[in-house]
């Protein structure tokens, strides 16, 4: 049985373009070291599942149930937030109900799939006017397994995976299964062969799938995962593991203007372009000279991937940024700041009235 797709969910092409609208989550302040051994046992205490006849339960690190039921959680506090599984918010399930009730904050997930498989878990929010942070010592989490006899592995939206092998970091075959107790094995296709899983180099996690502890260029290839559990083995999507090497620091930017001298009344494109590595995001930020006034502008953020020899890949990141009806307040130097996690690169250029 080959791994299906999520059914009627439109899959997602790699590389199609992304608009950044990033939620910026609120930061956390460090706690001080005050918390003893037992805390993790306390902070589970928040987070129940409701039972039948109005039972409560606490729960374990792990819980098990059958795909087709239904789960209620709850976690007690009157600021409380949730984390879920992504693809339950990529497709805005109607099965997911979330609700904030006076003392507890209540998830509901009806009709569950083999999907739905992952991470659970809640945390109350401490609120300072508009600032809110996470309070570490009242959180709450289960990694939920929804069997599914006739789905081993996880869905996904895609019958294609493709995983970046970085050499500093470890990269994650991602083929989670439904049933944790089922044997899973990792093949490659071509010249094909399996795996051998030595426990360090390479280890398995039912939650997370295969890891590559210290992935090399010698990994990169097709492979996919075999997984048995009382009857017929299955056989999950493939996965293409792509080598990437790219320098390490801020990003790499460049910045054209569709004319550096325009004239009143047109419109006039000022670009800015990043390449870099295929999963690392790139933020920006623009000054120019109608900033003050503030002059009404579009910007539109996008990025791509792009082949660059046998086996390597790169993103490339552009900034468009547009001012329509040309005035003379708006000559000057367009300044566009580029962020990743390793810094920012400033670049600028001149518009300048015709």
């Amino acid at each position: 049985v080959i791994g299906q797709p999520a059914k009627s969910k439109r899959p997602k092409e790699h590389g199609e373009n992304k608009i950044f609208n990033r939620k910026v989550k609120p930061k956390t302040s460090k706690m001080k070291e005050r918390e003893s051994a037992d805390s993790s046992l306390k902070s589970q205490s928040i987070l129940t599942q409701v039972m039948d006849k109005g039972r409560f339960q606490k729960l374990a690190a792990t819980l098990s149930l059958s795909a087709g039921q239904s789960i209620e959680l709850r976690c007690k506090g009157s600021n409380v937030t949730w984390n879920y599984p992504l693809y339950l918010d990529t497709f805005k399930d109607s099965r997911l109900s979330i609700k904030q009730l006076d003392r507890y904050g209540q998830l509901i997930l009806a009709n569950s799939t083999a999907a739905d498989t992952g991470e659970y878990s809640c945390w109350l929010q401490l609120c300072n006017g508009n600032k809110c942070r996470k309070d570490e010592t009242k959180t709450g989490s289960t990694y939920i397994f929804f069997t599914d006899k006739e789905e081993l592995f996880v869905p996904t939206p895609s019958y294609f995976e493709i995983v970046y092998l970085n050499p500093d970091k470890p990269a994650v075959i991602p083929c989670r299964v439904t049933t944790p107790s089922a044997k899973v094995t990792l093949h490659r296709e071509f010249p094909a062969e399996e795996i051998e899983i030595d426990g360090t180099d390479i280890i398995y996690d039912a939650k997370k799938g295969f890891v590559y502890q210290h992935p090399t260029s010698d990994h990169k290839g097709i492979v996919y995962c075999k997984a048995e559990s009382q009857g017929a083995p299955q056989i999950s999507i493939k996965y293409h593991l792509l080598y990437v090497e790219v320098p390490k620091g801020p990003p790499s930017a460049t910045i054209a203007a569709s004319s550096n001298r325009v004239g009143l009344g047109d419109s006039v494109r000022v670009i800015c372009t990043v390449l870099g590595e295929p999963d690392v995001d790139v933020n920006f930020r623009w000054q120019y000279p109608g900033q003050e006034l503030e002059r009404p502008v579009i910007i539109q953020n996008f990025w791509r991937l792009i082949k660059r020899g046998i086996g390597h890949t790169t993103r490339i990141t552009k900034s468009v940024f547009l001012v329509e009806d040309f005035k003379a307040k708006d000559t000057g130097n367009y300044i566009c700041v580029s962020q990743n996690l390793q810094g920012e690169t400033t670049v600028a250029t001149k518009v300048e009235l015709n």
